[in-house]
Formats: structure tokens, sequence, C-alpha cells
């Protein structure tokens, strides 16, 4: 992919000048169409050779465009805070919001990139590296954002001179570092990964864009050109895409004899309230010593909690929380995404929330009403939540894979149960809070929602990230399960 980048672009001063002020026109115009429209993110990755160039382009972007709009973030070694998330997460953060540009130095691909070069990892560490890469950036696309990505590229002759220009200037030679010339060591080997990689990662919704950095206006003019035909081509897209189809409720695979793993839950199960004050002050007793060890300090917790509407969700969580101390936890009760949250990837309000190692965040509800509530009422296209299973996975799994430990629980109650508890709640003056008229509609979608959930337990409980189903007819029994399981699941990763 490289050698075309090699040949000597070279733009005369005239030509540039010539040709700068209408692309600075047309691209505001484009710039200022996204933004007012708010139809989609456009993420910019700028990557490439030391001395190509990456940052006086940016700069240039940011000076022919109207920067309030424009998010500019540079990686570098992670900081403290980062580093006790998942790899992914000052990634996450990073995005910008629809109507937004976000120029992106370094990006996801560094980490993998550099590693290989060094041989701190192997090529099955790189391929995963990819493969998850890809899955990314395709649901950043599927979600409807712009992906474009830059590699800068000089040749090793073309490098070298760069750095050599740089250091010699007294204006600029701070920018060329000791690691800057051990890198330049290593080019050849940069240069083999590098194609590997921008090979293997260039696909039709984030393709790169191999530009030579040695000319300056040759760079400034060719990503400035590109970016704005992107721009203008997606919206043109955006505009043609038709409204999302009609929502599918039919069960994913249809078991042949109506039994469900919800339907197989022995409801039954109880605890009488002597045991259940025993069971309770051991499992609590046993929470809080795992809490207070030095191993919950090199994991991150978190907890989802789903379920039928009454079925103990909140009594659950108070009897967990009762075993922590307050600075340890995060509750974090989820609703419909308000206008902020819908500006961003479906994920993102959940990825803001994760705690860091030594840290437990509990969501009362979660990243699965998108093939819940989502599904059932039509808020998403067929499309999206089919791919959400895939999506979450992977989350999940990136989760698991930074030191994570994730502990998902469905509680179920009967229908007649539930009647009972909403008519409860109906009768005594500080429940009335607890229900609500879209708490009797969806009541009467109950063999959806059933059927909703057995399709999201059978495609999301993996070795990593494991569904509990809660017995929760007896509010004793499920809290009592809810915690030994937590326990159990701690013990195990601690």
């Amino acid at each position: 992919m490289f050698e075309a980048a090699e040949v000597g672009h070279r733009i005369d001063r005239e030509t540039f000048e010539a040709a700068l002020p209408a692309l600075r026109v047309s691209l505001l115009e484009a710039q200022w169409a996204v933004h007012s429209k708010k139809a989609f993110p456009v993420i910019v990755v700028i990557a490439g050779v030391d001395g190509a160039g990456k940052g006086e382009t940016v700069n240039a972007l940011n000076e022919w465009m109207d920067p309030r709009h424009i998010r500019t973030v540079a990686f570098d070694t992670p900081t403290e805070e980062e580093a006790q998330r998942p790899r992914m997460w000052r990634y996450w953060q990073a995005l910008p919001a629809r109507g937004q540009i976000g120029l992106l130095f370094g990006s996801w691909y560094t980490d993998p990139i550099v590693d290989r070069v060094y041989r701190r990892s192997g090529k099955a560490a790189l391929a995963l590296a990819v493969e998850r890469i890809n899955r990314f950036e395709r649901m950043l696309a599927d979600d409807g954002a712009l992906i474009l990505k830059f590699w800068f590229h000089l040749s090793k002759d073309a490098q070298r001179a760069r750095l050599e220009a740089i250091d010699r200037d007294p204006r600029h030679t701070w920018r060329v570092t000791r690691a800057d010339w051990k890198q330049f060591e290593h080019y050849d080997r940069y240069y083999a990964v590098s194609e590997q990689v921008l090979r293997e990662t260039s696909t039709g919704y984030a393709p790169w864009q191999v530009v030579e950095g040695a000319d300056e206006r040759y760079r400034h003019l060719t990503v400035g050109t590109l970016l704005h035909d992107a721009l203008r081509k997606h919206l043109g897209a955006t505009r043609r895409r038709r409204p999302p189809a009609a929502t599918s409720t039919a069960p994913l695979v249809a078991p042949l004899d109506a039994v469900t793993v919800l339907g197989r839950l022995d409801l039954t199960r109880a605890l009488g309230e002597r045991k259940y004050e025993r069971e309770l002050a051991r499992w609590q007793n046993e929470l809080a010593r795992l809490s207070q060890g030095k191993g919950f300090g090199k994991r991150a917790t978190v907890v989802a909690f789903e379920g039928m509407d009454a079925a103990g969700k909140g009594g659950a969580i108070r009897r967990l929380t009762g075993a922590l101390d307050a600075r340890q936890y995060r509750v974090v009760p989820i609703g419909a995404p308000n206008e902020e949250e819908r500006a961003y990837p479906y994920l993102w309000r959940f990825w803001r929330h994760l705690p860091r190692r030594g840290r437990m965040t509990i969501y009362d509800r979660s990243w699965y009403g998108r093939v819940l509530v989502e599904r059932i009422e039509g808020l998403c296209s067929e499309a999206d939540w089919m791919r959400a299973y895939g999506e979450i996975n992977e989350f999940e799994e990136e989760l698991v894979d930074g030191g994570g430990l994730i502990c998902k629980f469905w509680l179920q109650i009967s229908p007649e149960e539930q009647l009972r508890r909403f008519e409860e709640r109906e009768q005594t003056g500080f429940k009335h809070h607890k229900i609500t008229a879209e708490d009797w509609r969806n009541r009467t979608r109950w063999p959806l929602y059933q059927q909703a959930a057995a399709d999201m337990i059978e495609r999301t409980s993996t070795r990593l990230a494991p569904w509990t189903l809660v017995e929760a007819e007896d509010k004793h029994w499920a809290r009592i399960k809810v915690l030994k399981t937590l326990v159990e699941r701690l013990r195990e990763a601690l």
C-alpha cells in the first residue's frame, strides 16, 4: 500500500494558493451542513510515521474549518485513570457526537502496531487486535458514523531527512526526541507491520487513505479534498436513507416444544424468614470481606440487573450495596436516553459509567434495553437490535480482557405475581411512585418480553459473561441467590 505514496508528489505554491480558497469555502460549508443536520459523527483517524506532517495537517484543518465543532484528541501514554479501565475506554470517551468532527491522533491502532514491532506480542495477538478493530469500526459505521483514516507516509530516506531538518531548526528541535530516533531504527519493521494492519483494516465502511507526507502543500490539499468529498457523499447517503424497517418480535429460533430457559425455572423456590436473615448476614459479611481484600483492587466489577417490571431488582440491589463501603460502588439507573446520549453510539452511555479497578458499578437495567424494550416497542430497526447481540458480546469481552468482572442477573416472576405486586404498589402510599401507566401497558406485552428475554439470554450468555437466572417469585430467595452468586464469582476471579 505504501509504494504509491513514495513517488515524490509535489504541488507548487501558485497551484496551492489558487486552489485553497475554494477548498476552504467548500469544506466549511460541508462542515456546517453536518453540524446543522446532526445526522452523524465524523471520525478522522490520524496516523503514520514520525515527521510526516500529521500535526501540521491537523492544525490546517482546524484553521480551515470552525474549530468549535471539531474535537481534536491526541493519545499518549495512558494516564493512571485510563490505565485502570479497559484498553478501549479512553477511545470510547473521545468519540465525537453527531454533528461534530473528531480528529484523533494515534487511536486504537497505535498499541497493536507498536507491540508487534517491538515483539511484545505475537502474530496471534495482532490478528485478534485487527479483528476487534474491524468489529469496533463496523459498529460505529452501522450507527451512522463517517470514518476516515489517514496514514501519513514517508520513505525511509525521506523520514531521515525530515527528522534531521526538524532537529536542525532551533524553533522545532524539541519536536524530535530520542524516542523518535529509536523508532526510526525500526523503520523496516514498522513498515511491514503497519502495511499488514492497514491492508487488513481498510474496509468499505472505514477505508485507509495513504498520503505522502514529504510536501506540505500536497499533503494539506489532499487531506482537505478527501475530507470534503467524504462529507458531501455521506450527507447525500444520509438523505437517501430509508426509515427503519418494521420491527419483528418473533423469536430468533423458535423452540419446537415452546419451552425456553425462562420457562424451565422453578418459581416455587422460597426461603423462610429466619433462614433468610441468617443467609443474608452470611453472604453480606462475605461480600464485605472480599470487597476489603487486596484482590478486589485489581478488578473492576460490573453488575447488571434485568427482569420483568416489579421483579425485585431494587430490593436485590439494596441488599448488595448494604454490604459495601459507599465509596466503592455506584448505582446507575437506566431509563430512556436523553438528548446528549442519543448523539453518541448506543453503548456510549454505558461506557461512560464503567468503574475503575477496585470499584463496582451496578446497572439497574442496562445495555440489554436494545434487545428488550427497544426491540418490542419498535424504537430501533430489526437490523439494529439483531446486530446488537454481537456488539454487546464484544463490549463485554473487552471489559473482561481489561481486568473486569461482569455479573448479569435476570430476575423472573410469574404474570400472576407481577399483578399482585402492581396492585400492592397502588395500595401502598410509599410505593405509589413505583407504578406507572407504562408498567400496566408493558404488562399486556408479557409474552413478547419473555420471548425477547429468552433470545437475549441464549445469544449473550457467554463463558466470560454468563447470565444468572434468578427465581424471584419469593424475594428472600432472589436476594440470597444474587448475593451468593456475586460472592462466588468474586472468589473465582480474585
